[in-house]
């Protein structure tokens, strides 16, 4: 309701950017072993996976990439490039790496989701494919899904839900907030 009165209140790209990658990398650096603890516990696998959950580099890489495909569905044209920029250049400094080389494997990781996921358009669902996949958890199946090279439904199912908290909300942020360069 203050939002229609007074209107919204701004937030630049910049800050947004901030906001993204420190809450990004919080909530992976703190919930990838929730993530290990439901693969491990997973009663589709008739071996346990073995994963290790120090070894995050990947998850990290499919939540970003998920997440930076997200933001072209809430902002307008060329806002969305200038924030996505923002972001990497922000994700170069924490990992130390140079802008071209992390937006490469952003963007392989970006086309992977999609390749994972076709013909299906879900993020939530790629991401769960994804994870499935660079984590090599097929080989831990029963033997029918094993050959299959294919993710249980029931799996996934659950992984999807576990995948909802790594999604950031951007519907929210541009709801709340005008976003400004």
């Amino acid at each position: 309701m203050f939002t229609k009165i007074f209107g919204k209140k701004k937030l630049k790209e910049d800050t947004l950017a901030n906001i993204f990658v420190n809450s990004t990398l919080k909530t992976v650096d703190e919930g990838f072993a929730d993530i290990v603890g439901l693969i491990e516990d997973s009663p589709e696998f008739v071996t346990k996976p073995k994963l290790d959950v120090k070894s995050d580099s990947k998850f990290l890489l499919i939540v970003l990439a998920a997440n930076l495909k997200e933001i072209p569905k809430h902002l307008p044209a060329h806002q969305d490039n200038r924030l996505i920029n923002h972001i990497i250049t922000k994700l170069t400094e924490v990992f130390n790496v140079e802008f071209n080389q992390l937006e490469s494997v952003l963007r392989d990781y970006q086309s992977y989701l999609g390749r994972v996921n076709h013909p299906s358009q879900n993020n939530l669902y790629a991401m769960s494919k994804a994870l499935f996949f660079k984590y090599e958890l097929g080989q831990y199946q029963e033997e029918y899904f094993e050959k299959m090279n294919s993710p249980n439904p029931m799996f996934l199912k659950r992984m999807d839900e576990a995948m909802k908290l790594f999604l950031f909300n951007w519907e929210k942020m541009v709801d709340d907030y005008q976003i400004t360069d």
